[in-house]
């Protein structure tokens, strides 16, 4: 059967089909392209396994882990991976845009999986955007993707972020969040309209017991007000008084840091407000090309005393911006070793000369700064990542691009065409 006809059965069945009927759609998908079956998996909250999404008829799976493993290797790098042998399994990743929802099994003769990988590539992309619009009408996908029960403060503040990762041709935007059961006052949120990214994250006053709804409360008004102010068109500054206005008016002794940025993608010009809070680093062929001043305004609440200050920086092709909270940089391990700038820096370096995507680069860090502190963190850790390229529609460099699946890779690392 064409490639064409088999999406076109599995679109047309998606119209009423609960998340429940994906693994049946996708397995009969594959099977029209010559597969003999189809298993999906997606990533849980702390993007550590891959729990699959199966049917009655479906392979029986476990959990797989995400690090070293070849499904884990075709989520993190988003390329496909395939075992080598005659009847084997390829594991495409499930993306929509760049944001990584887990992976999907195929399984079939080795020369089909090989000749025909583009086709079966297009069956797990089209399975990625069911994944998201059907997940939308069900708790089904929700309850796959955690593995321990989220407290109230998490629920309330996971509900109100944006997707993990967003892309254009001229940048990529990528965050992460931590712990993901149990958050305090973290929070970040983007958009992008026209030429300009919007950039924001906050970290509110308040963590444990009572303090983490207050502070997910603080977060809350402060995401509503940047948003609202983002959309009625306001500035910068503007958009600092309106957060700081609102988030007083709800709690005058609430205190809220955050910096907020803008980018403009055709021309690499930076502009940040750094409300008593890191500002964040800027990042340039494997060094620290910039530290942006801080603090140049008060923390939120505060914005009455003082006007706020813009930094302007301007970014060169392939530049990587660094926002991050202070449950990072002042994580400390059991002998009290602060986690620090200079190890972040570091990671962040050596992640980037892997060619590693954007979003598996944060993915790395924040799960480095839960090691440092033995698997246990005494505040929220986020990070937000921006990459300029600089590059025209269509990205020359193609660093922004989504990967495409021109080949499998093996699991020796070598890719076969």
């Amino acid at each position: 059967m064409s490639e064409a006809l088999s999406l076109r059965r599995m679109l047309v069945r998606s119209h009423r089909a609960l998340p429940e009927d994906l693994p049946g759609m996708v397995r009969r998908a594959v099977r029209e392209l010559g597969a003999s079956d189809a298993v999906m998996f997606l990533v849980d909250h702390h993007q550590r396994v891959l729990a699959p999404l199966s049917d009655e008829r479906s392979p029986r799976r476990e959990l797989i882990a995400v690090d070293g493993t070849l499904p884990g290797r075709a989520y993190s790098t988003m390329r496909a991976v395939a075992a080598v042998g005659g009847d084997a399994s390829a594991w495409f990743p499930l993306v929509d845009g760049l944001e990584r929802l887990g992976v999907v099994e195929i399984i079939g003769p080795g020369e089909l999986l090989n000749t025909r990988q583009a086709e079966l590539a297009d069956v797990a992309a089209l399975l990625a955007e069911l994944v998201i619009t059907r997940g939308m009408y069900s708790d089904t996908v929700e309850r796959i993707r955690r593995r321990e029960p989220m407290n109230l403060a998490a629920e309330m503040l996971r509900a109100q972020l944006p997707p993990l990762t967003f892309a254009t041709s001229n940048m990529v935007i990528s965050g992460i969040l931590e712990p993901a059961y149990d958050v305090g006052g973290d929070a970040f949120d983007f958009a992008v309209n026209g030429d300009v990214a919007h950039l924001a994250l906050f970290d509110a006053v308040g963590h444990g017991s009572q303090s983490d709804l207050r502070a997910v409360m603080l977060a809350s008004i402060a995401l509503a007000a940047y948003r609202n102010a983002r959309r009625a068109g306001y500035d910068l500054v503007a958009t600092y008084h309106h957060i700081d206005a609102a988030a007083r008016g709800f709690d005058r002794s609430g205190l809220i840091t955050g910096v907020f940025g803008e980018l403009d993608q055709r021309t690499g010009q930076l502009r940040v407000i750094s409300a008593g809070h890191p500002s964040g680093i800027v990042l340039r062929q494997g060094k620290i090309a910039a530290v942006l001043p801080t603090p140049t305004a008060l923390p939120v609440t505060l914005g009455e005393y003082r006007q706020p200050v813009v930094t302007r920086y301007s970014l060169e092709p392939g530049d990587d911006v660094l926002l991050y909270t202070d449950g990072i940089t002042e994580a400390r391990s059991a002998d009290g070793e602060l986690f620090g700038l200079e190890r972040l820096s570091d990671l962040a370096v050596r992640a980037l000369a892997d060619d590693l995507p954007l979003p598996e680069i944060a993915r790395r860090l924040v799960h480095a700064v839960i090691a440092h502190q033995d698997n246990r963190l005494q505040d929220d850790a986020t990070v937000l990542f921006v990459r300029w390229t600089g590059a025209p529609d269509g990205g020359e460099d193609g660093r922004n691009e989504a990967p495409r699946n021109t080949g499998v890779e093996d699991d020796t690392g070598h890719l076969r065409r």
